[in-house]
């Protein structure tokens, strides 16, 4: 009787740390770590909708210094592509790039609660290393979800509530080596 009460008791605690987890779940990148300069394939990880809701929208912010930013089509979905002026602009084939994408929005489908998909962005990251924070807001048949909270320098984004998606861009260790001789 005492093995059944300590298994019980292990099972309601394995529950309430998955719940726990469960509800803390937000918007990922897939790959979280990328070298400056590359061109970079942005994959959101999608995993549930607004409290039981399914989801009818997606609208990703695109960071500054992310450049050339397209999405990738989605059957069912409608894709638009919202462009701003840039504080910095940029030189892409030749050309002085001073607009470019400042937010991709998927919607006309449904996503039901409960299912797992991706959203997909391509562009070149930046050549200086640091984070980029990825707002990306959810909005459901009831309610939305904004994951735009981007941490404090002594803050973690596990610490967040509702934290953007973190891409560390990082130089790469290559460039980097110098042996003596």
């Amino acid at each position: 009787m005492k093995k059944n009460k300590t298994f019980i008791h292990v099972i309601a605690i394995a529950v309430a740390i998955l719940s726990t987890s469960l509800a803390k779940a937000h918007i990922v990148l897939d790959n979280q770590t990328a070298e400056v300069g590359s061109y970079y394939k942005a994959i959101f990880k999608v995993g549930h909708g607004c409290d039981n809701s399914p989801i009818t929208k997606i609208s990703v912010t695109i960071p500054e210094g992310f450049q050339g930013a397209k999405p990738m089509a989605k059957p069912g979905w409608r894709i638009a592509v919202n462009k701003g002026k840039l504080a910095k602009p940029y030189i892409s084939h030749g050309k002085t790039i001073s607009e470019d994408t400042a937010e991709i929005i998927w919607d006309g489908s449904v996503l039901a609660n409960g299912f797992y998909d991706e959203f997909i962005v391509v562009g070149k990251l930046p050549d200086q290393a640091g984070k980029l924070y990825w707002k990306v807001t959810q909005i459901c048949e009831k309610g939305l979800i904004e994951w735009k909270e981007i941490p404090a320098v002594d803050q973690k984004v596990k610490d967040l509530q509702f934290p953007a998606a973190e891409l560390n861009v990082i130089k790469s260790e290559a460039v980097d080596h110098h042996h003596g001789h």
